[in-house]
């Protein structure tokens, strides 16, 4: 396979934890709405090339994402933060925005956090756990109003330390445990994540926490919120789970394991991915990115992954919109559109094995209900036949689909998950010209909210 010129020979990309294919965004199986072996060749050199920045960018140790995954001193200074943090805790609650959430709702979510129709529990001793990264007046005064102030724990983050909506939600949350009388307990109910002191640089959060005693871990300079999950933003998530946040590292690092091993951009993941995403907008007009896994812990994944490649490749009249879907609930809604509307899309779907996992259905009542085919089965076999019936009827209606088959779901496997799609991301952005590490206009609209507020 790896000596073959023809890409198309090799469309599937085999990682640790998952398998990924892109035969049904090939001409060979949509015909002309799919990519050539020459348009997607042109691609794969492109990808080639960013595969090779990459190794090198590993071995200078000029990428700090790349290495993130050796280190393990930050996870035991998360660990014991979070267990001192934890003591009489009944639930912790977690500040921060975007990057700085995004990515450890994923972790949490996998574990069994927020699943529909799931109240929150305390799990084996732990506190319970809630996010609140979307600032609403109505929601953060509900939400701290009706709260054992002592028996909570706020975890703050903010990279730069000067977020808005995190700060002004932590200084709400301070002042409610002062009025609660607990002023004194400050420093044992909060805990921040942000960037070291920086000569000639202002840190809000920092100046804060550290004028109340408040204790902070260190975000990592090198590695910014969107691209923070492996670092202890995420990780400290992962551990408030019970997760096993090594496990969530090593899954990362069979990813660069790999990359570090292959040549051949055919045969890695991310770089197949990058440029069939790629080849596809420029040629097929593919301008939207449909993230949707069939199953619920991987629901926040996908919304992870709207943040990632909206504000790393949305640059400069580039890039495609990314849309967070969930298998087979969006089969009911969203999937006209995928199926018959304008074909601008490109749908990835992450899927995993559930035969005769879940519920059996009985077969009386199937019967009964004219569900005959149901006879036999279990909630997991409908599921499962779902989402291998999709991509064939997307391949059908001649609609782009890639699909990521995971081996399993645990920590190591979405460990691989986020590392595979920030790399492809990277790749992504580097192919189309741009940097995907910053993000110029969401400054702008921080900034122009900063001059509103002052000026009335």
């Amino acid at each position: 396979m790896a000596g073959t010129s023809n890409p198309g020979a090799s469309s599937t990309s085999l990682a640790t934890n998952f398998t990924q294919s892109i035969e049904g965004c090939l001409e060979s199986t949509i015909h002309e709405y799919g990519l050539s072996d020459t348009q997607l060749r042109v691609y794969l050199e492109k990808a080639k090339k960013e595969l090779q920045t990459l190794k090198q960018e590993f071995i200078d140790k000029s990428l700090p994402l790349l290495s993130i995954c050796s280190e393990r001193s930050d996870i035991e200074d998360a660990a014991q933060a979070l267990q001192s943090l934890s003591t009489n805790a009944d639930l912790i609650i977690f500040f921060g925005t975007g990057g700085s959430s995004l990515g450890g709702q994923a972790l949490a979510q996998m574990s069994g956090w927020n699943l529909p129709g799931v109240g929150e529990q305390r799990e084996q001793g732990r506190p319970r756990t809630r996010f609140y990264d979307n600032l609403d007046p109505n929601t953060l005064e509900r939400a701290l109003s009706k709260i054992d102030l002592e028996k909570t724990r706020f975890i703050v983050t903010s990279k730069s330390g000067g977020t808005t909506e995190t700060l002004a939600q932590t200084i709400v949350a301070l002042e409610q445990v002062k009025a609660a009388g607990l002023a004194q307990e400050i420093p044992n109910l909060f805990l921040g994540i942000t960037q070291p002191k920086k000569p000639g640089t202002k840190n809000g959060l920092r100046a804060l926490f550290e004028h109340l005693n408040i204790p902070m871990l260190d975000h990592h300079t090198g590695i910014g919120g969107r691209f923070s999950c492996l670092t202890n933003v995420g990780l400290i998530v992962a551990l408030s789970r019970g997760m096993d946040a090594h496990l969530i590292r090593h899954g990362a690092k069979d990813i660069i394991d790999q990359m570090m091993a292959i040549d051949d951009p055919r045969l890695f993941s991310p770089t197949l991915g990058a440029a069939v995403a790629m080849a596809l907008n420029e040629h097929k007009g593919i301008c939207t990115s449909v993230m949707m896994p069939y199953t619920d812990r991987l629901g926040r994944l996908a919304h992870w992954y709207a943040q990632l490649w909206a504000e790393s490749l949305g640059k400069n009249g580039k890039g495609t919109s990314p849309i967070a879907a969930l298998g087979p609930l969006d089969q009911h809604s969203q999937l006209q559109l995928f199926m018959d509307g304008p074909r601008h899309h490109l749908i990835t779907i992450i899927r995993l094995d559930t035969t005769q996992s879940g519920p059996h259905i009985d077969p009386e009542m199937a019967k009964i209900a004219g569900q005959d085919f149901l006879i036999g089965r279990t909630v997991g076999d409908i599921v499962n036949a779902q989402a291998n019936a999709l991509p064939k009827a997307l391949a059908k209606a001649g609609r782009p689909v890639r699909t990521i088959d995971l081996h399993r779901l645990d920590e190591r496997t979405i460990g691989a998950l986020f590392m595979h799609f920030m790399l492809e991301t990277i790749i992504s952005g580097r192919i189309l010209g741009i940097d995907p590490f910053d993000q110029p206009a969401v400054e702008l609209a921080k900034v122009l909210t900063r001059d509103y507020l002052a000026q009335r």
